[in-house]
């Protein structure tokens, strides 16, 4: 994949993420807006309601009244017509003159304020009572003129409550408008009203209240109010004739937040759970796009290296092949002798990186067969030292060992455990640039033996320690060349000492050195 289409497809992953991101979160922010409107237009209907209650509980007093005086059969104080419609007809053929009389009176009460705490003795209620009477009167047929005397009367009887209502009603607010409002209704009875309003909407939350006087408050209020204009609803009381009102019912919410987003509580804990399993999917894949980019990388510079290294050791054979082909070097054995063991040294060489990579492939699959058995330690170390001896001291360098772990006996293969040690060995060498000098030691820690490898090399990045065991994995240096390998050799280390029960790790500073650890359980 080119670095261009890569960038493109992490840019176009990343904005359809944040898209869904967005999304989601404009959705939620939409709900918990809708959920609020509705919250407030409940809140407002309700406080419509109670202020409706509040005053329905006033007029309550007034039937209490008028029915204790019509109960106690009281005569009116005064009475008084209130209206009268006289309307008078004449039917010919019965000979009959008709008059019909509607008359509205309204009789007065006074009584006692046993139900009020207004400063006074009495009010006045009253009783509206619709009067219809209908009388016939007879003509004279001699001269023409009506009787004065009827000859049919009717009369019908009807109490006007609603009007009376009204009526008392208009009274009521006046006498009431500047009235102390605690005297008017208790903070029991507001709350109670709030309450049972709010449940019966589905408003089921902590709430404060406060009824005020203009802008001052009043001793009918809830402990912990406090009027907040952005967050407090209220609406008017105890209104008067004019439909005006110095007084407001105030109610706030302190955990209206909370209570809102409760309410939509499942559907942001789903589009959390969503929204985390695409953000962990888009991770992955981004992962494994830029994991499959270096493992591409990785693997371009195993060929390339693979490829110098072949070529390397071919050209030099065939190099040897053709000198052996002169005459006039043909019949010099000594040289002769040297060319073949230069054919085979390469040969070896190249037997041995072809080994390398059929290794690691035979331990991904599970196929290689290792067999252990009892072994010191300490023959494995002299063995691979004496492997590298003759390279260290054709550069002028050397390595020592310092054995001093009293037990050393592990279960172990000999040949992949010599490997191993070369393998850390032959890096300690080729990763030096000027004379390898390497100590190797031993220690015993419990019932495990620690084996050092410690080198003055080019040592490595704390990057690098993360990623040296890695397959295929090698120090990116400019020029893939300038060290010979492939970077499979750490990979089988850590893949055999693992199959050993073992641990190896990795202390280095660029600079100045590595030191390969490597932790081996002992056996009795």
């Amino acid at each position: 994949m080119g670095k261009k289409l890569f960038i493109l497809l992490v840019v176009l992953m990343s904005l359809s993420l944040i898209g869904i991101i967005f999304v989601q979160a404009f959705f939620i922010n939409n709900t918990l807006k809708n959920e609020e409107k509705q919250f407030t237009l409940n809140v407002k209907r309700s406080l419509i309601s109670v202020s409706k209650a509040i005053e329905d509980k006033e007029l309550l007093s007034y039937d209490r009244l008028y029915k204790e005086a019509l109960k106690n059969g009281r005569n009116p104080d005064t009475s008084e017509i209130k209206h009268l419609l006289i309307f008078d007809s004449f039917d010919e053929e019965t000979n009959q003159a008709i008059r019909f009389k509607n008359a509205i009176s309204e009789e007065s009460f006074k009584v006692p304020s046993l139900f009020f705490d207004i400063g006074t003795d009495s009010i006045n209620i009253s009783r509206f009572t619709n009067i219809s009477e209908t009388k016939v009167f007879e003509r004279n047929t001699i001269d023409g003129k009506i009787n004065l005397d009827p000859i049919k009367t009717y009369r019908d009887y009807n109490t006007m409550d609603e009007l009376g209502r009204r009526h008392y009603k208009e009274g009521y607010r006046r006498v009431y408008k500047n009235y102390p409002v605690y005297k008017r209704i208790k903070n029991e009875e507001v709350s109670e009203l709030l309450e049972s309003q709010f449940e019966s909407s589905g408003i089921n939350t902590a709430f404060e209240y406060a009824i005020y006087d203009k802008d001052l408050s009043t001793k009918i209020q809830s402990d912990n109010f406090d009027l907040n204009i952005k967050s407090t609803m209220g609406i008017p009381v105890f209104v008067d004739n004019e439909n005006n009102s110095d007084f407001t019912l105030y109610v706030d919410f302190p955990e209206r937040r909370k209570y809102l987003l409760s309410s939509i509580l499942g559907m942001i804990v789903l589009s959390i759970v969503f929204t985390s399993i695409i953000i962990l999917a888009y991770s992955s894949a981004i992962y494994q796009l830029i994991k499959q980019r270096q493992i591409s990388q990785i693997k371009t510079d195993f060929i390339n290296n693979m490829t110098h290294e072949f070529k390397t050791p071919i050209a030099t054979i065939n190099l040897a092949l053709d000198s052996i082909r002169n005459p006039k070097i043909i019949g010099d054995q000594e040289k002769v002798m040297r060319y073949l063991r230069m054919i085979k040294d390469e040969n070896k060489r190249m037997h041995a990186q072809v080994e390398n990579v059929l290794r690691i492939s035979k331990l991904e699959k599970n196929e290689l067969n290792i067999s252990k058995e009892r072994i010191k330690l300490h023959d494995l170390i002299s063995d691979a030292v004496s492997h590298v001896g003759l390279i260290v001291e054709d550069r002028k360098g050397y390595v020592k060992t310092h054995l001093n772990a009293d037990k050393s006996s592990v279960l172990a293969n000999d040949t992949h455990f010599t490997n191993v040690i070369v393998n850390i060995l032959d890096n300690a060498i080729k990763y030096t640039d000027g004379v390898p000098k390497i100590d190797v030691y031993t220690e015993n820690i419990g019932n495990n033996i620690l084996l050092k490898i410690s080198d003055q090399g080019s040592g490595m990045t704390k990057q690098v320690q993360k990623r040296v065991f890695e397959k295929f994995y090698r120090e990116h240096t400019g020029n893939v060349h300038n060290v010979k390998g492939h970077g499979l050799g750490l990979a089988y280390v850590k893949r055999i000492v693992d199959d050993h029960q073992g641990h190896i790790s990795v202390e280095s500073e660029k600079g100045k050195g590595s030191t390969f650890t490597i932790k081996l359980p002992l056996i009795s």
